[in-house]
């Protein structure tokens, strides 16, 4: 298929890559000079602006930020949706609210595309080995459309129903939990450290007992590490747990573990550690308590 992929961050890069692999004929969009240099030297065509990607799209893959960038992509001025052939389907990916998915596949509607709300988890390991998980909604239409995609960059996808906006809840709900497991996880290492217990021994002991959790292994061992290169930002999270809140606020529901979470992103990202790694949000009770961290 004739591919476009606009933004080549961590998880649209490995997407925009698998999808190359797969044999499609891929168009990788950023603003950004070294994620272009990077898709191009893999062999893929490269646009640093949506108006300057090919004609004749069969498919629209978007990884960006959030709701604002996705619409700002598609339909603002020069945006993607000009560069779609007919029938063409929008892979939706960027967390967002269910309202804001809703709203993006009425628009497609109206100039006759077909759109998946689908937003996607994994990390950049996992979007590099082509092995997401994808949770999508949409018309029977747009999955077959989309199909030799979501082959190619997904190891798990799930069909949630015809309604757009479905996708968009579960994963809201699903970074909730990794929000509030990331936290916590920083949380426990944090009292760890401050009373005397080794945190290797201590990342050993959790990692094969019932209290573990794939956040704390995975954040924690970067911890362990001081590496603190953003996979997955702080940034992300003070966003994503406001999504939680937004959402949860629309239908009167507390959310009183991911309030707190939040205001613990919040807090780093206070600090100047926004665009660090999310598992360094431990950096706020390294502020508080005077721990040393491991690696620092």
């Amino acid at each position: 298929m004739k591919v476009g992929v606009i933004g080549l961050g961590s998880m649209g890069m490995g997407a925009a890559l698998s999808l190359l692999r797969a044999g499609h004929e891929v168009t990788g969009c950023d603003m950004r000079d070294t994620a272009r240099a990077e898709f191009a030297a893999a062999g893929g065509q490269v646009a640093a602006r949506t108006a300057e990607l090919p004609q004749g799209l069969e498919a629209l893959v978007v990884l960006v930020v959030n709701a604002q960038q996705t619409e700002a992509a598609l339909f603002g001025e020069g945006g993607a949706a000009e560069r779609l052939a007919p029938g063409a389907v929008i892979v939706s990916s960027a967390t967002m609210g269910p309202d804001a998915a809703r709203a993006l596949a009425d628009k497609a509607a109206e100039r006759q595309l077909l759109f998946l709300d689908a937003p996607v988890s994994g990390g950049a390991v996992k979007a590099r080995e082509g092995a997401m998980t994808v949770m999508a909604s949409g018309s029977a239409a747009a999955f077959g459309k989309a199909s030799p995609v979501l082959d190619a960059v997904a190891a798990k996808v799930w069909n949630l129903g015809e309604e757009p906006g479905i996708g968009a809840t579960v994963k809201v709900v699903h970074q909730l939990l990794a929000g509030v497991h990331i936290a916590v996880a920083a949380e426990a290492m944090a009292l760890g450290i401050r009373a005397g217990a080794d945190p290797r021994q201590l990342y050993d002991v959790v990692t094969s007992a019932a209290g573990n959790s794939w956040m704390f292994e995975n954040r924690m061992a970067r911890v362990l590490e001081g590496d603190d290169a953003p996979r997955s930002a702080v940034d992300i999270f003070v966003k994503d747990l406001g999504l939680v809140a937004d959402m949860a606020r629309g239908l009167n529901f507390p959310v009183p573990l991911a309030s707190t979470a939040q205001q613990l992103f919040t807090a780093a990202r206070a600090m100047g550690q926004g665009g660090k790694d999310d598992g360094f949000v431990i950096r706020v009770w390294q502020a508080m308590t005077g721990i040393k961290l491991p690696g620092e």
